[in-house]
């Protein structure tokens, strides 16, 4: 069996959905849609929860719970156009209450793929214990995010970060600008034309095997709190 991916067809229709983003227009090209979008995406996440079985056998991945809905929550929002443009799966860990923990995720959009993960938006308890976690294993995230493997797929950590170390930890401490991170993030963006490669499957698995040792070091003290 091939590799499950998008087509062309998956791209045409983000790209006529951002031009259109009106109920009327979705309702009526929603076979388009189920069709060329959601079908494949729950064929790749499918895939991924058999490959993540020896991969990540921690991390979830179903249709149900991965893959996010296209409607758009517009209640808070200035921006009212009732549909999301992308289509995107987040894996999280299991043993953790939903949005809690770090996972990995990809979207496709007309712009872009972009296939990483991490730990986006941290609560205040849990930024503390990871870095806490960070204090006493900098050596072992130094060891993940300084690999060939790490450097050649995704680059370097990236997120959001404090300008001075945070309060409890000393200023010149070995992990200090680890220790600055809000978030912890580390990914790849390709074109939007990978999608629709025979190597788009291939290329997912190769940047989560760079991430997964990432999610697994941050999850680590948040799992640990919990048994």
């Amino acid at each position: 069996m091939p590799a499950p991916r998008f087509t062309a067809n998956a791209l045409k229709f983000l790209r006529a959905l951002k031009r259109n983003n009106r109920r009327e227009w979705f309702n009526a090209h929603r076979d388009d849609y189920e069709a060329f979008v959601r079908a494949p995406m729950t064929a790749i996440v499918e895939q991924l929860a058999i490959d993540f079985r020896k991969l990540a056998p921690e991390l979830v991945a179903s249709p149900k719970l991965s893959m996010y809905r296209i409607y758009r929550d517009t209640r808070f929002s200035e921006n009212k156009a009732p549909y999301k443009t992308h289509v995107a799966a987040v894996f999280p860990p299991r043993g953790l209450p939903k949005h809690e923990g770090a996972g990995v995720y990809f979207h496709v959009s007309p712009d872009e793929v972009w296939i990483g993960g991490g730990m986006y938006a941290p609560q205040t308890p849990q930024l503390h214990a990871v870095r806490e976690h960070i204090a006493a294993n900098h050596r072992h995230l130094r060891s993940i995010v300084e690999s060939s493997g790490f450097r050649r797929q995704i680059g370097k950590l990236e997120g959001e970060r404090l300008q001075r170390v945070p309060r409890g930890f000393p200023k010149d401490h070995e992990a200090a600008e680890f220790l600055k991170y809000r978030q912890f993030l580390a990914g790849r963006e390709l074109p939007a034309s990978v999608a629709t490669s025979p190597k788009f499957y291939s290329t997912l698995l190769t940047v989560f095997r760079q991430v997964v040792p990432l999610t697994r070091f941050l999850n680590e003290p948040l799992l640990a709190s919990r048994q």
